[in-house]
């Protein structure tokens, strides 16, 4: 698949709370999911694996470090072309970016808030 048929494709949903822990939990009894650390340095973060399986579909993370602005809910992640000339569109259009872009691993992302409200994150290579 070519770089520019993934533009537009949701890729990834987190969580990121004060409580990360309980929320693993409370996620784990209620939907299934089977946690895996993920290790932050100092603490861990959790992906969440399908039951019995290591497929991770989502995260729950600490809203601390370079999550500590990061809003409490269920966040998407869609893909771009380009990070910085989508952050510069939202604020254009009369959005808003509550964070970044920086960088994420190999990638670029930031979270946008459209004029209604609504939260997203965009990624990027």
């Amino acid at each position: 698949m070519s770089e520019q048929s993934k533009v537009g494709k949701i890729e990834w949903c987190d969580l990121t709370v004060n409580n990360a822990s309980e929320l693993r939990d409370f996620y784990s009894k209620v939907v299934g999911w089977e946690s895996a650390p993920v290790s932050m340095g100092d603490y861990d973060d959790y992906g969440m694996n399908l039951p019995g399986s290591d497929q991770c579909v989502s995260g729950i993370c600490h809203a601390k470090g370079p999550n500590a602005n990061m809003p409490a809910q269920w966040l998407m992640y869609v893909r771009v072309q380009d990070i910085e000339q989508s952050a510069k569109q939202c604020i254009d259009a009369g959005g808003e970016v509550i964070e970044g872009p920086r960088s994420l691993g190999s990638s670029n992302f930031c979270v946008i808030k459209d004029p209604a409200g609504a939260v997203l994150a965009l990624i990027s290579d």
